[in-house]
């Protein structure tokens, strides 16, 4: 059956509160994949990364958490204070699977924790299994944990604690739940504490200042306030961001160094960044706030022009998660968390929505099929926590970790992709990246058919129409020769946009892109129109600005929006010191990882490369890079009086 149709729309949202985006992602039950890189992905996603994390989260007490605290059993705590946030994140996982599968067995499983999470809550709405069950209290527990993110009262230490994190993953589970399913069990779990959180912080006397610990509870009071049609929780969203900075200055490891307004340049921990910048622009686009706007927009101008990785990954220091300075963009120390790289995408796929300028979603897309999807291995059993650019033997994905907050959120992450397609808003359709499959938006049933990101060719057929629609095609920053929205990183034989051929039934259509990185074409469209886009995709040398001291004398391979890398495994073991010369020519050829077929590049030197996306999953622990060295380097030195 056709599940298109089959999602519960729940919209009580005014209009007046989301006037502010000038255009919305389609509906992620609007958009069904039939084939190609993404629906792989997907397929895995659900079949494989959701079941495994579930069993973890099964095997570690994080699940038993809850039911022990329904229980009250006081003194069974086990494991860190933020482990409630990784169920959260398997359950909006669930809940997105489940939006388009209607598997009974998941709706069951999710019916049953909103039970629990119900039984676990105190009577006034705090939700926090640790302190519950006495986590505070219980002798020989790690005590940083401990004193860290408990303190003695509830919030005493909220600076540092979880509680508001914790929650606010809720929330969005809660919220994906109740648009998958329109069941409100969970919402109401999350509405009752929300109105707690109310109580305790805001501008009021009484109430708390302090900004929360770990930012997230800021994007998803904006995702509650459109669930529910509260406007109070929005509100509640924006008085969070005002407070960084202003109260409880932790610096900028918690970008609490100055009031946001006056934040210009991206610091501290990547994760929390990154979600406090999705939620600083929900608040620029739902509030009208211009100086929200201006700093977010600054603060996103920092990134692409100096704290940008080719993979598109961000947080380049594994000291504090966090971004390093301008230009600090190590190869084989960098960090760059699976988490920040989702955090990067949700922040574009924001930044996007509120300007309608395509040069967010270069950045999205390049973080997509690089960074993000090189996180989870192609079973969707194992995963990357860090995302280096250049590797020497024993890097290894791991099934689990201490602090799993990747793999759980690979599990939410991945359903919500192909939503970042398409976008409308009043007549306007945007089509953003190029998936093989349906999508149902602004009154219109559009089919598409392409091989991208191996092949440029996307073939879109108008299937039905109710209304009239502009088109609005993007056409990437990299067939433009823009390989990012900023001189960071530059092809050295740049494409142009001029080799782009669009055509509307078999009408070739100037391609001439608008400011905004689209090509508009604005028709009265009938059903079985057919648009074709062709972006030619040569192999492009890459080279990074200056002042990245890593990358001089190196270039790095892309194909379209994918990074390359050589892998020990097809260079005879070795590929951390691999070189491909400036001049070198490239062959495409297939190649496959057990049943998927891959496109690599056999390089004229005899170097054979990868896309970096799936480097890991042949030979574990084996040598990698992406930057690659233009000659041999000179044999070392032989000591003197030898």
């Amino acid at each position: 059956m056709n599940t298109l149709a089959k999602c519960i729309v729940v919209s009580a949202t005014p209009l007046s509160l989301m006037a502010g985006y000038l255009a919305d992602n389609a509906g992620i039950c609007n958009v069904r994949l039939s084939r190609g890189f993404w629906f792989d992905r997907l397929e895995t996603n659900r079949v494989s990364t959701l079941r495994t994390c579930i069993e973890k989260c099964r095997e570690t007490p994080r699940i038993a958490n809850f039911t022990n605290a329904a229980a009250r059993a006081i003194g069974t705590f086990g494991g860190i204070p933020f482990d409630d946030s990784d169920v959260y994140k398997v359950v909006e996982g669930a809940a997105y699977v489940y939006a388009t599968s209607r598997d009974a067995k998941l709706k069951e499983w999710i019916d049953w924790f909103a039970e629990q999470a119900a039984g676990a809550q105190e009577p006034d709405g705090y939700l926090y299994t640790a302190r519950t069950l006495g986590y505070d209290k219980l002798a020989g527990t790690n005590e940083i944990w401990r004193v860290k993110m408990m303190g003695p009262d509830r919030w005493s230490r909220v600076r540092d604690s979880h509680e508001l994190y914790n929650v606010g993953h809720m929330y969005e589970a809660a919220c994906a739940w109740y648009a998958a399913s329109g069941e409100s069990n969970l919402l109401a779990v999350a509405t009752r504490s929300a109105d707690l959180v109310g109580r305790v912080f805001g501008p009021g006397e009484t109430q708390l200042k302090d900004p929360s610990g770990h930012e997230e509870i800021e994007l998803a009071l904006v995702k509650l306030s459109e669930a529910t049609g509260e406007r109070r929780y929005l509100d509640l969203a924006a008085h969070f961001v005002d407070m960084r900075g202003r109260f409880g200055n932790k610096g900028e490891y918690a970008q609490s160094h100055v009031p946001f307004v006056e934040q210009r340049e991206a610091v501290g921990h990547a994760v929390r960044a990154a979600y406090l910048y999705s939620a600083a622009a929900d608040i620029a686009a739902m509030k009208g706030d211009a100086a929200v706007k201006e700093a977010v927009m600054a603060i996103w101008r920092n990134v692409v022009g100096a704290k940008l990785h080719l993979n598109g990954g961000i947080g380049a220091t594994s000291k504090g998660e966090a971004f390093g300075a301008d230009y600090y963009l190590p190869n084989k120390t960098a960090y760059l968390e699976t988490c920040a790289a989702i955090g990067n995408v949700l922040w574009n796929n924001r930044m996007f929505r509120l300007t309608g300028d395509s040069r967010f979603v270069d950045v999205m897309e390049r973080a997509l099929y690089n960074n993000c999807v090189s996180g989870v291995s192609l079973a969707g059993s194992e995963f990357f926590y860090l995302n280096p650019l250049a590797a020497q033997k024993g890097y290894v994905r791991e099934s689990w970790f201490g602090c799993s907050c990747c793999p759980v959120n690979v599990v939410r992450f991945m359903p919500q992709v192909p939503t970042f397609a398409y976008a409308s808003k009043k007549g306007v359709i945007y089509w953003n990246l190029f998936m093989e499959g349906e999508a149902k938006i602004c009154g219109a049933k559009l089919s598409v058919e392409t091989d991208y990101p191996w092949n440029g060719i996307a073939k879109m057929t108008v299937v039905s129409v109710e209304s009239p629609f502009a088109l609005k095609v993007r056409i990437p920053g990299w067939a433009r020769g823009r390989p990012v929205p900023s001189d960071l990183y530059v092809q050295t034989s740049p494409s142009s946009a001029s080799d782009v051929s669009l055509s509307v039934n078999g009408e070739r259509v100037e391609a001439k892109v608008g400011d905004d990185g689209y090509v508009t074409i604005d028709r009265k469209w009938k059903v079985g129109d057919k648009v074709v886009l062709d972006l030619p995709m040569p192999v492009k040398r890459i080279r990074a600005h200056e002042n990245v001291k890593e990358d001089r004398e190196r270039l790095a391979v892309e194909v379209g929006p994918i990074v390359y890398c050589a892998e020990g495994f097809d260079n005879g073991g070795q590929a951390y010191k691999a070189v491909v010369p400036e001049d070198a020519t490239f062959e495409k050829v297939q190649f496959s990882i057990g049943d998927r077929p891959f496109t690599g590049l056999r390089v004229s030197n005899g170097t054979f490369l990868v896309p970096y996306c799936v480097w890991g999953n042949r030979e574990p622990g084996n040598e990698m890079h992406c930057w690659f060295l233009l000659k041999d380097p000179p044999p070392p030195r032989k000591p003197q009086g030898e």
